[in-house]
């Protein structure tokens, strides 16, 4: 059955450009954790404050929310049903950081409400991708 399916061109570009989407969110993800002192000297005193204020476990969630999504975007181009699991959890890491960054941290007072655009830009993306992969199981176009 597996070769039997005709997967459309859409699902193959679909999935590629969301990988790239994904890595870029994992060199997002390096450039976070690996800011020297000079760098993060170079941020306004709100913005240091705001960087010092999270907590490490907002940074595990930044990580499965970025690894998880390359990963299940990997998972895709594979053709694996597992990347419906790994793109809900990286889901849920991307609500945490979101809820964190937007919601305690109160990121917007920072860098105002132009601050919102990017992180529910990433939600919609992240429920996106766990939508296509459970598409995808349902057309039979993964494995």
């Amino acid at each position: 059955m597996e070769n039997s399916v005709k997967i459309p061109l859409w699902f193959w570009i679909v999935s590629a450009v969301m990988l790239l989407w994904n890595l870029m969110g994992v060199g997002s993800f390096f450039m976070h954790v690996g800011m020297s002192e000079e760098a993060l000297a170079a941020l306004s005193e709100a913005e240091q404050e705001l960087y010092a204020s999270y907590p490490m476990w907002t940074t595990v969630a930044f990580a499965a929310a970025v690894f998880g999504g390359a990963l299940g975007c990997i998972g895709l181009l594979l053709r694996k049903k597992w990347a419906k699991m790994v793109l809900i959890i990286s889901l849920i890491g991307v609500i945490i950081q979101m809820f964190h960054s937007l919601v305690i941290a109160k990121a917007t007072d920072v860098y105002g409400p132009g601050a919102v655009v990017m992180p529910i830009m990433v939600i919609v993306i992240a429920i996106f991708l766990v939508w296509l992969a459970n598409y995808s199981i349902k057309k039979h176009w993964l494995t």
